[in-house]
């Protein structure tokens, strides 16, 4: 099993100096990588903010969770990408999806096209990223994205590119991530285009381990350099868990013992939350673990425990 690994989900709009604080505690306590994600309500911009982030910080990853593919031309994200890994010296971790949250297109104007071509979209992006940071001449004739005899610069620290990560909850995107990413993390599936009690049913233990099943279907031999993620949406410290579940079951749409059961949600003393994930680790394969929810700072006693082990 791959040793534990943990991010911060962060998209809060706060001066420089707070996120460069941010950015330094996690580093300091144990944490891999910041993440932010890319949407149009009230939240930082990703790239200035990763990029902040990986001047005020030495060892620190970090990471994207995810580009909407719609927001830039891959050719445009290939550049930008490359040249924050180079600031970085490889701390990078490029996380990209097909886009999913309707409100992001219906106040941007960006037409939002259906699940097959937005995917469609993202497979050929996948291929111009990996293509324009392997430092040779690339060419793609794609049904979307069209490139000649194009050079990626500057090249990128990490080899032959920053890891991959693709985000997939449902069947078609778990197959491309499985076949193309070198992280996936799994998480609702996000048809329906916003959060709801529906989506949210979709991250049951059970219905993960069949999303489990599926990558490692897709995967083949190259499943085990696949690194699998999870996002924990809601995670707190307490010494009552099953009174919390019993809280949130309405907005989880599942009762709470299926609440206490999903791999969005965590719950319990430093010690209970710990034996958690190991037990997670071993029936899904998640190593590799990211807070949302304005969590991390609680989570800081977990990370110190299981960070690295």
């Amino acid at each position: 099993m791959r040793p534990f690994r943990f991010g911060a989900q962060v998209a809060d709009s706060k001066p420089g100096k707070a996120w460069a604080e941010l950015g330094r505690k996690l580093e300091d306590g144990g944490y891999s990588t910041l993440f932010v994600p890319d949407h149009f309500d009230d939240q930082v911009a990703p790239l200035p903010a990763m990029t902040w982030v990986a001047a005020a910080t030495s060892e620190l990853r970090v990471g994207s969770l995810v580009f909407d593919n719609d927001f830039k031309h891959p050719v445009v994200l290939a550049k930008e990408a490359a040249t924050l890994d180079l600031l970085s010296e490889g701390r990078l971790e490029l996380g990209v999806g097909a886009g999913w949250m309707t409100t992001d297109y219906e106040a941007s104007g960006i037409p939002f096209e259906s699940a097959r071509v937005r995917i469609d979209k993202l497979e050929e992006s996948v291929a111009v990223l990996k293509g324009l940071m392997s430092g040779e001449p690339f060419s793609f004739d794609g049904a979307h994205y069209k490139i000649d005899n194009l050079v990626g610069t500057p090249t990128p620290v990490q080899q032959p590119h920053p890891p991959i990560l693709i985000g997939a909850g449902a069947k078609r995107m778990l197959s491309f991530a499985a076949r193309e990413a070198d992280i996936i993390s799994v998480n609702f599936d996000l048809s329906p285009g916003a959060v709801n009690a529906d989506v949210v049913a979709t991250g049951t233990a059970e219905l993960t381990a069949g999303k489990i099943d599926i990558i490692r279907e897709a995967a083949g031999d190259r499943f085990d350099d696949i690194e699998l993620s999870v996002t924990v949406f809601m995670a707190a410290l307490t010494d009552d868990r099953e009174q919390l579940a019993e809280m949130v079951a309405g907005s989880f749409g599942q009762p709470p013992e299926l609440v206490l059961e999903s791999p969005h949600f965590l719950a319990g003393t430093a010690e209970q939350i710990a034996d958690q994930l190991e037990e997670r680790r071993e029936r899904y394969g998640f190593s590799y673990v990211v807070f949302g929810g304005g969590s991390h700072e609680a989570m800081l006693p977990v990370v110190a425990k299981l960070a690295g082990t």
